[in-house]
């Protein structure tokens, strides 16, 4: 479990706190997205969670954040590597080689894996995420979509409980956003693995998380599951953040009248309703 306590943090020479006062607690096995207009602190709260802040990121810090018991304060963020992974918003800066095959195989040698895991923990993640075929290829010949699998095979290469990606599909088309989100679903319900995820594909989220957390300006402003999220629509409108088109339909068909249902999240849903506004 990962739990912050009454956590906030300014950056050096920054006159504004970029996280103020937060709470919560991340049960082993969860889903989390993050989302929140930009500046919101999104990516702090992320450096946060493996120790990035405060051990490599300096600046002012309060309350507590304890991985599996384990404050982030005491001890160093090499501890976390091997039980937090991370996989940075902008992916080409967390390259380290330029061959798919030396890029996973980089983390498992430098973090000491025993040789005899090496080569079985690099065959099963490449067949896992689908990627034997891209072995031997250079890593900048890669679309988005590769890259992001090859990060992400890089870090569960190493057998994290916990994955945190920062805005993984920011430059995927839908297609390859919805094969990443596949993916981490797999990951969450077949291994067991913590997913955290800032995106800001609200739509996606909704779809998949098991809870949503929004931020604003530093602050906890919703946190809850996606169905409870209908009750802060308007919340999230006025700062700034687009709700789920379809949920706003269904929200405006409820209010005219028209429609005697629940707010819906997916297109799945509202497929239901519209079917079921045609045929009363």
């Amino acid at each position: 479990m990962i739990e912050i306590n009454d956590f906030s943090f300014k950056y050096q020479n920054s006159h504004e706190t970029a996280i103020s006062g937060l709470s919560l607690e991340i049960a082993d096995g969860d889903f989390i997205g993050i989302t929140g207009t930009s500046g919101a602190g999104k990516t702090t709260l992320t450096f946060a969670l493996n120790g990035i802040i405060p051990q490599k990121i300096k600046g002012d810090f309060y309350g507590r954040i304890l991985i599996d018991g384990k404050d982030t304060i005491e001890h160093e963020a090499e501890e976390f590597a091997l039980s937090v992974g991370e996989v940075f918003q902008d992916i080409d800066s967390q390259m380290v080689a330029s061959i798919v095959e030396d890029e996973v195989l980089f983390g498992l040698e430098n973090f000491g894996i025993p040789h005899e895991e090496i080569g079985v923990r690099f065959e099963k993640v490449l067949n896992e995420l689908g990627i034997s075929d891209l072995r031997d290829r250079e890593i900048s010949s890669l679309s988005g979509g590769q890259k992001q699998k090859v990060a992400i095979a890089s870090i569960l290469a190493l057998e994290p409980k916990y994955i945190v990606l920062d805005e993984p599909t920011g430059e995927l088309d839908p297609e390859s956003s919805r094969d990443i989100f596949n993916l981490l679903k797999k990951l969450n319900e077949e291994k067991g693995v913590t997913v955290v995820i800032v995106e800001q594909k609200i739509m996606l989220l909704c779809e998949y998380v098991k809870h949503l957390l929004v931020l604003d300006k530093g602050e906890k402003v919703f946190y809850g599951t996606a169905d409870d999220m209908v009750g802060a629509i308007d919340k999230f409108k006025t700062i700034g953040i687009n709700v789920p088109r379809v949920a706003e339909l269904s929200s405006r068909l409820i209010e005219a009248g028209i429609y005697h249902g629940q707010v819906t999240l997916t297109v799945d849903d509202a497929e239901k309703m519209v079917k079921e506004i045609i045929t009363e």
